[in-house]
This record gives C-alpha cells, sequence and structure tokens, in this order.
C-alpha cells in the first residue's frame, strides 16, 4: 500500500557540534583545545566562516609579503579557504531558507 502523506523533512536545526579535540603537538599530552559540543550547527557555521574570512584576509595579505617561490603555496590556501567558506555560506544559506519557509497547516 502506498503512503498517502509523506514523511516530513528532515530538520537540521536541531544539530550540535560535539566535543572535538584538536591542537596536538609533539608532546606527551593530549591536545590542547577542543570544539565545545552542544553548540547549535548555525552557530558554528557561522562562527566557521568568520574564521575563514580571516585565513582569507590573512593570506592575501602574505601573498604581498611573500617571494615569487612561496606564493604559489599561499594561493593554494587561498583559493581552498574560499572554496571552504562558499561550502559553509552555502549550508548557512540552506539553514537560513529552512527558518524563513513559511510553515503549512
Amino acid at each position: 500500500m502506498k503512503k498517502l502523506v509523506p514523511d516530513p523533512p528532515h530538520s537540521f536545526t536541531n544539530l550540535k557540534t560535539v566535543t572535538t579535540p584538536f591542537g596536538s603537538c609533539d608532546a606527551p599530552h593530549g591536545p590542547l583545545f577542543a570544539v565545545v559540543g552542544g553548540v547549535d550547527i548555525e552557530d558554528a557555521l557561522t562562527h566557521a566562516s568568520l574564521y575563514l574570512k580571516c585565513v582569507l584576509d590573512t593570506s592575501n595579505q602574505a601573498v604581498r609579503h611573500t617571494n615569487e617561490e612561496g606564493r604559489g603555496m599561499i594561493w593554494s590556501t587561498v583559493h581552498s579557504a574560499e572554496m571552504a567558506k562558499a561550502l559553509v555560506d552555502s549550508l548557512l544559506d540552506a539553514i537560513e531558507a529552512l527558518y524563513d519557509k513559511p510553515s503549512t497547516g
């Protein structure tokens, strides 16, 4: 028998971060930092977008002060950060569209 009423779309707006350590170094202890668990996805993505903007701003300045041999590596960083920022911003736009969608019923 065919279902008459489709399942509601998945809501990703209730997703939260999980604790994720980072910042390991060559020492006998664990990582120095961690992403805090329980942060709303939209807040986490907003911060990620801001961090990527900082990477882009810093990298673009570094290109001006780097010799010809090193510029290719910095340009690679710029392009990678641009792609990551576009992806994060696209996800934020999708979440915003979910919030702006008029409710039915």
